[in-house]
């Protein structure tokens, strides 16, 4: 899979303005420090955040960067693809099969790793930064397990199947 740092940094930053702003900018240097990225990395990430309307910058003291909207407005795929992130899982140099595959064709495994890359975007498109922030989407992971452990539990010992 393509995914490289910037659409991973691009959402961990994201997610640290969310939960740190409180309606105040939120300095580069300060995420930095507490996501352990470099600076220079966050500027130029920045720069292409802001020129997609996810962020927004105030300059001077106590300047920094905001969310454009709120938390659960803001969906996973829109960061990662304003980071220039391309979300694909071929070798397809352009995803479609015409150059980097087999003599411009597509390979016999083409299409299983499309249909990944598909799921993939379809689940980063399903969450948003708030979720991200509010761990909604491990409470998810949470409630899927507990409700297939629960039919084998809840039924009575006394039915057979096929009876």
């Amino acid at each position: 899979m393509k995914l490289s740092t910037k659409g991973r940094y691009a959402v961990m930053a994201m997610s640290d303005i969310a939960m740190q702003s409180g309606g105040k900018p939120v300095s580069l240097a300060s995420i930095a420090e507490r996501q352990q990225i470099s600076q220079e990395y966050l500027e130029q990430l920045f720069g292409k955040l802001r020129k997609s309307g996810l962020v927004t910058s105030v300059r001077g003291p106590g300047g920094g960067y905001l969310l454009a909207n709120e938390p659960d407005e803001i969906i996973v795929s829109s960061i990662v693809l304003a980071a220039d992130e391309p979300l694909t899982v071929t070798r397809c140099q352009d995803g479609d099969a015409i150059t980097g595959c087999i003599g411009g064709d597509k390979c016999v495994t083409h299409e299983l790793w499309a249909a990944l890359g598909r799921q993939i975007y379809g689940f980063l498109s399903s969450v948003t930064l708030g979720d991200v922030i509010g761990k909604r989407n491990l409470a998810l992971e949470a409630s899927i397990r507990r409700a297939k452990a629960e039919p084998a539990q809840s039924q009575p010992a006394n039915i057979t199947a096929g009876v």
